[in-house]
């Protein structure tokens, strides 16, 4: 009997965009501070990237200062090995790292590559020491409203030995098949009129992913009977609810602006009881706090009562510098008018950040 084995290398690859707004708050905190991006998983590793608006290390025979990215392996096996690349983008051109010049997005993009690299272990990191200079990050935040976004695409490389005569078993494409159920609106039976928009889904799958369509769609007092139920106070965000209840996962982009989007929807998400949806886009908000959305994102936090969210706001309206800026937007106004409660815990916040 005659048998076999081989051996197979994968290669898993994702991108993790990681958005870094008001830079001009961060610039001059000091050689060694960073800020990062929330953890994101790949090739069963978790990774984060590390950004230090200051590097240690100049041009030679240059005062120029640059900014350093780099990536870290929170956890996962020692000697995990990977590939990565890592941009640095604006919201409508590319910045090369080895020019400084800005290219519009829709060129080819061309990326840093780095060599096959080992991550002995947990915590250690691999990245750009040199990554852009200070002077081209200031002049790109200057049109681009203080804002850019650090693209990291990443290769972990597995090696394992299988049997060959094996059976392979495909990957689960359930998330895909109902996603285009949703899509081709095939077999649906109920049909929803948001606005002026019309939107087909499946009775019975709603029923099964929300208690509040169950009671709605197959309890005694129902609207089965009706051609098209529909719904209010909804228009910005029903495709984005259909889009979790098929496929629970939250949409890829949004044609408005993505903070009061995912406000909305996190609203939309507690009235149908998804609580999955309601944490996804608690966690969204809190990746997403700036200057300009703190305070409509505190003054949602309140109303929801979403504790954590609440805190984070706080603690970045807190931060030496920051209260002066945000108390110049409308949003911070109608935050002291419509909750004039959460003036206390703010001085609480500021007080206590500026005594540290």
């Amino acid at each position: 009997m005659a048998t076999s084995s081989r051996c197979r290398t994968l290669g898993i690859t994702a991108t993790h965009n990681f958005e870094v707004t008001n830079f001009l708050l961060l610039d001059g905190m000091g050689i060694g501070k960073y800020v990062s991006s929330s953890t994101f998983s790949v090739g069963g590793c978790d990774w984060k990237l590390n950004f230090y608006p200051e590097s240690e290390e100049k041009e030679e025979k240059e005062s120029e200062a640059f900014a350093s990215v780099w990536l870290c392996l929170v956890e996962g096996p020692a000697g995990t090995r990977v590939k990565f690349h890592i941009n640095l983008f604006e919201k409508d051109f590319e910045v090369s790292r080895e020019t400084g010049k800005r290219r519009r997005k829709e060129r080819e993009e061309t990326m840093l590559e780095t060599d096959t690299k080992k991550f002995p272990r947990a915590g250690a990191m691999w990245g750009f020491p040199k990554f852009v200079k200070k002077s081209v990050l200031r002049e790109l935040t200057r049109v681009s409203n203080d804002c850019f976004t650090i693209r990291c695409t990443l290769c972990v490389i597995k090696v394992h030995t299988e049997d060959a005569d094996a059976v392979e078993v495909p990957q689960a494409n359930l998330q895909q098949d109902l996603g285009n159920m949703l899509k081709d609106g095939e077999g649906a039976d109920v049909t929803f009129k948001v606005d002026d928009q019309l939107f087909h889904a499946h009775r019975n799958l709603l029923a099964a992913r929300s208690a509040v369509f169950k009671e709605k769609l197959l309890g005694a007092i129902t609207e089965q009977d009706s051609n098209c139920i529909p719904i209010a106070d909804m228009d910005p965000v029903f495709e984005g609810l259909l889009n979790f209840i098929y496929t629970d996962s939250l949409p890829d982009d949004w044609e408005e602006d993505k903070t009061v989007a995912m406000q909305h929807l996190l609203v939309v998400a507690h009235r149908y009881e998804l609580y999955r949806l309601r944490a996804l886009c608690e966690a969204k908000l809190y990746s997403w706090i700036d200057v300009q959305t703190v305070a409509s994102t505190l003054a949602l936090a309140e109303q929801q009562q979403c504790v954590r969210l609440k805190d984070a706001c706080l603690r970045f309206i807190g931060c030496p510098h920051i209260l002066a800026a945000i108390m110049q937007t409308e949003e911070f106004k109608n935050l002291l008018a419509s909750f004039p409660s959460v003036t206390k815990e703010i001085l609480e916040k500021v007080v206590s950040a500026n005594s540290l």
